[in-house]
């Protein structure tokens, strides 16, 4: 890889260009995105210089597009024309289906391959972006053949994750919008839920002084921003929905059993996960 165009250079697309050079990318880094989000993304160091989509795309041997996804599917509509043979086009969107369906009709003139880096805050902007954002961070990456893996460009583009510090597994594009239903969107879901209804009830709002660890713990992803989520809550609606009749019919069996021995095993259960969970993470 000697050219790299990262095209939405907010924070995502900022810290790949961070983690590439800081692991020893010494090509240009070419940024395509608006004005301001420019600006910041040079102030940080995470790009070389700007350029329109067509001039980006026309040089990069990897495209990154880090973009929403409804603006990615958007650039996947009027790319194909401007891509150069032998090119490789990735992203980072949150899921996959409709992205990999898009691109399959329109990209022909190089490889597509769908990514879903699992990493990311509640800020946005490449003014939060970090080189080690991506450092022990699963990066999903979604072939609809697993031969697509074998080619050059995503064995190079797979070695770059590999250096900087992501760990690359694969499953395609249904199986990844199943499982993050349930690891991602699901938890997002339930911490806006949660902090909704207690803003809802909390009276005097000034009680909310009267709160542990446990409730900033739980509402931390309620931070996140309803435009980052409108999209992704879209594209992903049916595994969500079955997400959530399932998280609600727990929450119905928990409520109904309040005074009897039968949380125990939920208790437990949700104990195991939990340890397993953050073993994970540890290791």
């Amino acid at each position: 890889m000697n050219t790299l165009a990262i095209v939405g250079t907010g924070l995502i697309g900022a810290s790949f260009g961070l983690a590439v050079r800081k692991a020893g990318f010494a090509g240009e880094i070419l940024g395509v995105s608006s004005e301001r989000a420019i600006a910041e993304a040079l102030t940080a160091g995470a790009i070389d210089r700007p350029a329109a989509l067509a001039e980006a795309a026309a040089q990069a041997d990897l495209i990154f597009l880090a973009q929403p996804i409804g603006r990615i599917l958007d650039t996947i509509r009027h790319l194909d024309p401007l891509v150069r043979p032998g090119a490789l086009v990735t992203d980072a969107g949150s899921t996959k289906c409709e992205i990999a369906d898009l691109a399959l009709q329109q990209i022909r003139r190089c490889q597509f391959l769908g990514g879903h880096p699992m990493a990311g805050k509640e800020k946005r902007g490449a003014s939060a972006a970090e080189a080690d954002l991506f450092h022990g961070a699963t990066w999903v990456l979604t072939p609809e053949d697993p031969a697509e893996l074998k080619t050059e460009a995503v064995i190079d583009f797979a070695g770059w994750l590999r250096r900087i510090g992501a760990h690359p597994v694969a499953m395609d594009p249904e199986e990844h919008d199943r499982v993050v239903a349930l690891t991602s969107h699901l938890p997002q879901l339930a911490s806006t839920a949660l902090a909704s209804v207690i803003a809802e009830q909390l009276q005097p709002p000034e009680r909310l002084s009267v709160a542990g660890s446990g409730l900033a713990d739980m509402t931390r992803l309620a931070l996140s921003s309803y435009d980052l989520w409108r999209d992704i809550l879209a594209t992903n609606s049916e595994p969500i929905d079955r997400a959530l009749t399932g998280y609600i019919q727990k929450l119905e069996h928990i409520r109904e059993n309040l005074r009897t021995r039968q949380l125990q095993e939920e208790f437990e259960r949700a104990s195991g996960l939990a340890g397993r969970l953050r073993r994970a993470k540890l290791g």
